[in-house]
């Protein structure tokens, strides 16, 4: 599946979305595996060697277990704070942030991602996921976190635009 313009079907309500987004935020994977549909595609760009999260995952099951195994077998703690939200018909796109700690070492991480979701009904049938992948690959590798929301200042003449 791609996200082409024009190809809109019934819109999604905003209580979906914010619903979905509810439950993205504390992991609630019973809520979760509710909002998604069964042929959903999950896309999470990225470098996969650094980020084994990333990439694609198509159907269900395999996203579930991305949530629910996968990466909480890499981060602890995760939490995703929304910071915009738009609704156009049968899409969403949320700007956030998310938090959390690795846990080979317990190091905090953070980093902007920008999601970009196409629903059918009330599920999710295509999620791609966009990471700030510098600063967070910065941060696998041991930069220090910049918690602040705006651009990442890394040490010396590093930026993360």
């Amino acid at each position: 599946m791609t996200m082409t313009a024009g190809s809109h079907s019934e819109p999604v309500s905003r209580d979906v979305v914010d619903g979905f987004y509810r439950a993205f935020a504390v992991r609630d994977m019973t809520a979760l595996a509710n909002y998604l549909a069964d042929d959903v595609v999950w896309t999470i760009s990225g470098p996969v060697d650094l980020l084994p999260f990333c990439g694609e995952r198509v159907g269900k099951a395999a996203v579930m277990k991305l949530l629910d195994q996968d990466i909480p077998a890499f981060l602890a703690g995760r939490r995703f704070v929304p910071i915009a939200t738009l609704k156009d018909g049968d899409r969403a796109a949320v700007l956030g942030r998310l938090l959390a700690t690795k846990r080979r070492d317990g190091q905090a991480i953070s980093y902007r991602t920008a999601h970009f979701m196409r629903f059918r009904g009330d599920k999710v049938i295509e999620y791609v996921s966009i990471i700030d992948s510098f600063d967070a690959v910065e941060q696998m590798i041991g930069r220090r976190l910049d918690g602040r929301d705006s651009p990442s200042v890394g040490e010396g003449n590093l930026v993360a635009v």
